[in-house]
């Protein structure tokens, strides 16, 4: 997908985890990534292919997941109130903690930031843990710092054994 145009002024690299196994979860996906790149001051520099991974810690059908890399001028909470949103508009509902989802959308970093509120924790708390979130951003992003965990490409090694298959484009 080709990047659209933002606002001259420094705008932060952002990080999104993208989730769904719930509906149509390619075509949900899809179009989310035509939504971020369409948030006020933001666009989409890139996005990662589908991979598929099964549900951990819950049942359900098994996950497409994928990572978008954003520029942005939003500050991390707009952000985190504009991702909520979509999810909203994709019919998110939170029934219980790791519940089946339309749609999942996770803020993983922002910029260089660390940051600890009661709403957002940034990175993700599990971002290095999670296959499913680990090969998207290696992906696109194989240099890219994470806070107090290395270079994304050094964090594929420990999540190795896990399952996250790239799905053909």
């Amino acid at each position: 997908m080709p990047p659209s145009t933002i606002d001259a002024a420094l705008p932060v690299q952002a990080f999104v985890g993208l989730g769904a196994n719930l509906g149509d979860a390619r075509a949900t996906l899809q179009a989310v990534l035509k939504t971020l790149g369409a948030l006020p001051h933001t666009a989409l520099r890139e996005a990662s292919s589908l991979y598929r991974s099964a549900p951990i810690d819950s049942s359900g059908p098994d996950y497409l997941n994928a990572v978008a890399w954003l520029q942005t001028r939003l500050d991390p909470q707009a952000l985190l109130a504009e991702l909520q949103r979509i999810e909203q508009a994709h019919g998110r509902e939170r029934p219980y903690p790791n519940a089946p989802r339309t749609l999942d959308l996770d803020l993983l970093l922002y910029g260089d930031q660390r940051i600890q509120t009661p709403t957002l924790t940034v990175p993700h708390p599990r971002l290095h843990e999670r296959a499913f979130v680990v090969r998207p951003l290696a992906e696109i992003a194989p240099d890219r710092e994470v806070p107090g965990r290395g270079r994304a490409r050094d964090l594929l090694l420990p999540v190795a054994g896990q399952q996250a298959d790239k799905l053909p484009r």
